[in-house]
C-alpha cells in the first residue's frame, strides 16, 4: 500500500469527520482504531486515518503514540501527514497540541509547521489568530464551559505559545488570501525569525485551498477537518490524486436493534436528546450513583433489554455545565470523566451482547471509550448523516458487521438522532 496522505487524530470522532472530509473531496479512505496489526487486512486507499484517544491524556504519552502512528503511516508511503485537531482547539495551556506538534516537527525535520483549525463550513474561522465559533470568539462561545478543557482565550497564537517549546508565529488573512505562494513565502519568514509554528488565519473556503496548497510543500501539518480539505483538493489539483466518486454506502444494510449513548454534556447534545424523547425512550444516567459502583450501568442494560426489541432506545450520561462542575468538585475533574467514559463503554458492550448491532455515540471521549472497549479496528466511510458525521461500518471486528456513528457533541441539529437512525436502517 502506498499512501498519499497520512493522517493522525487526537480523538475518534474527530478522525471521522476528517476521513468524512476526504471522502466526499474524492480521496479514498479509511479510518483505524490506533495502529492495526499486520494482519488486519486493508483496501487499497488514498488516505488513512488514524484515530488516537490523546487529546486529555499525558503529554509524554500522546507524543509517544502519535508518534508510533507517524512512524506507521510514512512506512507505507505517506510523505505528508496531518495531525488532525479540534476546530475549537480543545487543549489545555499545558497541550497536547503543542508537545506533538513538537515532536512531529522534529521528526519530519521542519523548521515552521502550518496550523489552523478553520473549517468555514462548519461556523469555524480564524483570522488575526483569533478563533470564532459562528460570530463568537471561542471564550465568549459555549466552549468557556467544556466540563474537560474550557476554553478561555480566543488568540491562538498566545494559546498555543503557552503549550510549544518554539515561538509561534502569524500568517494573516492578507498574505492568505494572495495564494500559497505568499503562504509558502511567509512561512520561510517566520522560520528564519526562529518560529516553530504558524497560525493561519481563514475565513473563506477558498482559503482553504491555498493554505492546503502551500502545506503540501511541507512533510507535516496541524489543522482540522477543513485543513483536510484543502489537502485533498491540492493532492486532487496536482495529479498525485485521482478524483473517486463517493459510494452512498460502503456496506452491506446491518439488522438488529439500535441504541444511542450519549455522554457529551455539550448545549447541542442537550437539545438533541430533549427532542429524541418525544419519540423514543430515554434514561438519564445518574452520574452520582456511577461514582458509586456499577449498579447504575447494570440497571440500565436491564432497563434497554426490556425496550430495545420494539424501539431504539436512548441511555444518556449528559447534564448541564452546573451540575458537572459541582461533581469534578466533589470528585475531581478526570475521576469524573473517566467513570463516566467506562460506564458508558461498559453499556455499550452490554447492548452489543444483547443483539445491538447500530450504535450512535455522542461526545468525542466517550465515543474513544466505546469503541475501545468494542475492540473494533477500523471503519469503511459510508453515507454522511450530517457534516461532520458519517455512517461507519466496522472492519474487522469480533462482534461482526455494525454500524456505528461518533457525532463529536457541538456537531447535528435537534433532529440528529432520528436523521442518524433512519440513515443507518
Amino acid at each position: 500500500m502506498t499512501l498519499s496522505l497520512g493522517c493522525i487524530a487526537d480523538d475518534y470522532t474527530g478522525a471521522s469527520d476528517l476521513a468524512n472530509t476526504l471522502a466526499k473531496e474524492g480521496l479514498r479512505t479509511i479510518q483505524t482504531i490506533g495502529i492495526p496489526t499486520d494482519h488486519l487486512a486493508l483496501p487499497e486507499v488514498d488516505a488513512i486515518v488514524v484515530s488516537l484517544k490523546i487529546r486529555s491524556i499525558a503529554a509524554s504519552e500522546a507524543v509517544e503514540r502519535a508518534r508510533a502512528s507517524d512512524r506507521w503511516l510514512r512506512e507505507r508511503g505517506a510523505d505528508h501527514v496531518m495531525y488532525k485537531i479540534c476546530s475549537t482547539f480543545d487543549s489545555t495551556d499545558k497541550g497536547n497540541i503543542g508537545p506533538v506538534l513538537d515532536s512531529l516537527r522534529a521528526d519530519a525535520g521542519e523548521t515552521t509547521v502550518l496550523v489552523t483549525p478553520a473549517f468555514p463550513q462548519t461556523g469555524r474561522t480564524v483570522y488575526q489568530g483569533n478563533l470564532f465559533v459562528g460570530a463568537a470568539p471561542l471564550n465568549e462561545s459555549p466552549l468557556k464551559d467544556h466540563p474537560l478543557n474550557p476554553m478561555h482565550d480566543a488568540n491562538l497564537v498566545r494559546v498555543l505559545a503557552r503549550q510549544s517549546a518554539a515561538s509561534v508565529g502569524l500568517v494573516d488573512l492578507s498574505i492568505v488570501a494572495r495564494g500559497a505562494e505568499a503562504i509558502v513565502e511567509r512561512l520561510a519568514q517566520l522560520a528564519s525569525d526562529g518560529n516553530g509554528a504558524a497560525i493561519t488565519d481563514a475565513v473563506f473556503e477558498s482559503d482553504l485551498e491555498a493554505i492546503g496548497a502551500a502545506a503540501l510543500r511541507q512533510r507535516l501539518s496541524i489543522g482540522a477537518s477543513g485543513l483536510g480539505l484543502g489537502l485533498a483538493r491540492g493532492l486532487i489539483a496536482a495529479g498525485t490524486v485521482r478524483r473517486h466518486e463517493r459510494t452512498a454506502v460502503y456496506g452491506k444494510p446491518v439488522a438488529g436493534p439500535a441504541a444511542i449513548l450519549a455522554g457529551s454534556c455539550s448545549q447541542a447534545t442537550l437539545k438533541q436528546i430533549a427532542k429524541a424523547e418525544q419519540t423514543m425512550p430515554v434514561l438519564r444516567l445518574d452520574p452520582e450513583k456511577l461514582m458509586n459502583g456499577r449498579e447504575e450501568a447494570q440497571l440500565a442494560l436491564d432497563w434497554a433489554a426490556e425496550r430495545m426489541a420494539r424501539t431504539p432506545v436512548i441511555i444518556a450520561s449528559s447534564s448541564n455545565p452546573d451540575d458537572v462542575s459541582r461533581l469534578q468538585t466533589r470528585y475531581g475533574r478526570d475521576a469524573v470523566g473517566q467513570v463516566i467514559e467506562q460506564s458508558l463503554a461498559a453499556i455499550a458492550e452490554g447492548l452489543v451482547e444483547r443483539g445491538v448491532r447500530r450504535l450512535i455515540v455522542a461526545g468525542g471521549e466517550t465515543s474513544g471509550a466505546v469503541v475501545d472497549r468494542l475492540a473494533i479496528p477500523a471503519f469503511r466511510l459510508g453515507q454522511e448523516i450530517v457534516a461532520g458525521v458519517p455512517v461507519l461500518h466496522s472492519i474487522g471486528g469480533r462482534h461482526g458487521d455494525m454500524v456505528l456513528a461518533l457525532k463529536s457533541g457541538n456537531f447535528g441539529g435537534e433532529s440528529f438522532f432520528a436523521d442518524a437512525l433512519a440513515i443507518m436502517a
